[in-house]
């Protein structure tokens, strides 16, 4: 609760955060570019120290949906050798980073995902935690399963319902293909999703005395979820909208996406899926095909999450 709380307050306060993914490069990025490391993607130069510059870089399978990086994993950098003039680079080796870089200011997000690493014993061995609102989007009428392992073959530990509309008297907000089933995302392990605290399909957003005593109940406990079978909405992540990173960070490489009718994408929809999650983030995909992580996911279905 005290993770979810946080991030509440966090999303209040977004408007005195600040995106540093877009701040003017240095001069001597362009010459270091062609000095990264096979296998590694560039992202932003982060700081200048007399005749060194460092520059941002992840693995080029950041945001492979089968390898998908880990905002909890120890962070690499490229420093690079300025020439004189410091509009260009002399050499350059990758070292561990040892300081936050350009997300340093997200105290924030810091603390969250600290609260969420000192959870990961918690979990079931080998899940990667994370913090994210979401729902289901399986429509077959006998629900979506949710398992006690990762695997198909997993003992069935209950079902979520299908998209739910109220027979008579339902609000006027009701989506067009009825309420989702809501939960929350707590942890990621290949290409499964570790859920708990299911709701009733629309009892949030309709009116308590009306909503029928018959309505579907998803099994509310903790278990196993497909990620072909969850969607879930943009959030205000307090970070550079428009598109996506290349791996978990705000100073990851980032690329532009759009949404399904058109324009950038920003905390009104979601994305076409969702591949993973680390802390904060999902890993996504925009509706013209662009792949990489967003921070923060929600699950509201009247409004946008900004």
């Amino acid at each position: 609760m005290r993770v979810l709380r946080l991030i509440a307050a966090t999303i209040l306060c977004v408007a005195t955060q600040t995106a540093r993914a877009d701040d003017t490069e240095p001069a001597w990025r362009a010459s270091a570019l062609a000095m990264v490391p096979a296998g590694y993607v560039a992202g932003a130069a982060y700081r200048t120290d007399g005749s060194t510059g460092y520059l941002a870089v992840y693995p080029a399978t950041s945001n492979d949906p089968k390898t998908p990086a880990s905002v909890f994993a120890a962070r690499q950098s490229l420093a690079v050798t300025l020439s004189s003039d410091a509009t260009g680079v002399v050499s350059a080796e990758l070292k561990p980073r040892t300081e936050p870089g350009a997300d340093s200011d997200d105290t924030d997000f810091a603390k969250l995902h600290a609260d969420l690493a000192a959870r990961r014993a918690s979990l079931p061995e080998g899940t990667e935690p994370c913090a994210l609102g979401a729902w289901s989007i399986d429509k077959d009428p006998n629900g979506l399963n949710v398992r006690a392992e990762p695997s198909v073959k997993a003992r069935v530990l209950g079902t979520l319902p299908p998209p739910y509309r109220l027979k008579l008297g339902g609000s006027e907000n009701t989506p067009e293909g009825g309420w989702l089933t809501e939960f929350r995302i707590i942890g990621f392990r290949d290409g499964w999703f570790l859920i708990e605290g299911a709701k009733p399909p629309g009892k949030d957003y309709e009116d308590e005395k009306k909503y029928p005593r018959n309505a579907p109940k998803p099994y509310a406990g903790r278990g196993w979820v497909a990620s072909n079978k969850v969607g879930a909405s943009y959030a205000n992540g307090a970070t550079r909208m428009g598109g996506l990173f290349q791996a978990p960070f705000v100073d990851a490489k980032w690329m532009s996406a759009q949404r399904q009718l058109g324009g950038a994408i920003d905390t009104d929809g979601g994305p076409k899926r969702i591949f993973a999650c680390s802390g904060l983030w999902g890993l996504v995909e925009s509706d013209d095909g662009v792949r990489g992580w967003w921070r923060s996911l929600c699950s509201n279905q009247v409004t946008n999450c900004s």
